[in-house]
């Protein structure tokens, strides 16, 4: 079942950001975001209404999911947004890969679990291959300069991103359900988007062509009911660094999509600086035990860390 939830995230993510393309124009980003979250959340807290689900809870549980909302659901993806202004999407799906690294960071401050060596070398050259593609554009680092901009908004989504995925870690810990605390995240998300939206908006509240409301739709539906509720999911049952390993394959999905859509240029430097990001973040995935037979056993085991919190099974709730 992991697997399947695995590769659900890995093509429908790595579809999401030739769509958020779509988004762009007249339309503020913050009120496409405001849409796009305040659908999904309709979507689901309906189902969960369909199914008897429960829907009350404390204030206090509330209180999680508005951070929740806030990191997940609205803040990083008004970064995002942005970002594609200056960035073709493949180039902010790297960045976004680089995620992986950070749960691992998140995990050891939040959570106490080690830093390990093949941690430290995987993130090492995971961050080496974003320099890579990137160097042209660090050269001329500059936020007047629009890959500048579109580099830094992509780090700190990315960034508030993680944040989120320890709120959501803890509130699944704490036993609330993917499906209700992410229609609830999703809601208030939508609506500290709002303000932002009335306020900010120079342009059309909303843009009817086929190309913005299909877009809308699917970023909706797929990339935020399907997708996320298959990355919550597995969030909960094997915790976030090891969840994030899918961010290790989306971005070759995002590449390919961008190639065809966007005319995206390889060149040398790119293949050289995605082959290290994905190694870098290979690294990190692979089996201790594995690299103990290839190397004879000349490396000891790692120690088993504290793992956080589990979540309470559906038998439970």
């Amino acid at each position: 079942m992991n697997a399947v939830l695995y590769v659900v995230t890995v093509l429908i993510w790595g579809s999401t950001w030739l769509a958020i393309k779509g988004q762009l124009g007249d339309v503020h980003p913050t009120a496409s975001v405001a849409y796009r979250f305040a659908l999904a959340a309709v979507i689901l807290l309906a189902w969960a209404r369909l199914r008897g689900l429960p829907l009350r809870y404390p204030l206090r549980v509330h209180g999680q999911f508005v951070l929740m909302g806030g990191l997940m659901f609205s803040t990083n993806f008004v970064c995002f947004y942005f970002a594609e202004q200056h960035l073709t999407t493949g180039l902010v799906s790297i960045i976004f890969a680089m995620s992986l690294v950070v749960n691992m960071a998140f995990a050891r401050f939040f959570f106490r679990r080690a830093i390990t060596a093949k941690m430290l070398i995987g993130g090492g050259i995971g961050l080496l291959g974003i320099a890579t593609v990137f160097w042209p554009e660090f050269q001329n680092f500059g936020l007047s300069s629009g890959s500048g901009q579109g580099i830094l908004l992509s780090a700190l989504g990315t960034l508030v991103f993680c944040l989120g995925n320890v709120v959501s870690g803890k509130t699944q810990a704490a036993g609330i359900p993917v499906i209700q605390g992410t229609g609830y995240a999703m809601g208030y998300g939508a609506l500290l988007m709002a303000p932002f939206a009335a306020s900010l908006g120079d342009g059309a509240m909303f843009d009817p062509t086929f190309l913005y409301t299909g877009s809308l739709v699917y970023l909706a539906v797929f990339g935020s009911v399907i997708g996320f509720g298959a990355y919550l999911t597995l969030l909960g049952r094997i915790g976030g660094e090891r969840a994030a390993y899918a961010m290790v394959l989306f971005p070759i999905v995002a590449l390919l999509l961008s190639t065809v859509f966007e005319e995206f240029h390889w060149t040398a430097r790119d293949l050289a600086g995605v082959f290290l990001i994905l190694a870098g973040n290979a690294v990190m995935l692979i089996n201790p035990a594995l690299i103990r037979r290839l190397t004879g056993n000349r490396f000891p085991a790692e120690p088993a860390a504290p793992a956080e919190p589990a979540a309470r099974s559906a038998a439970d709730r």
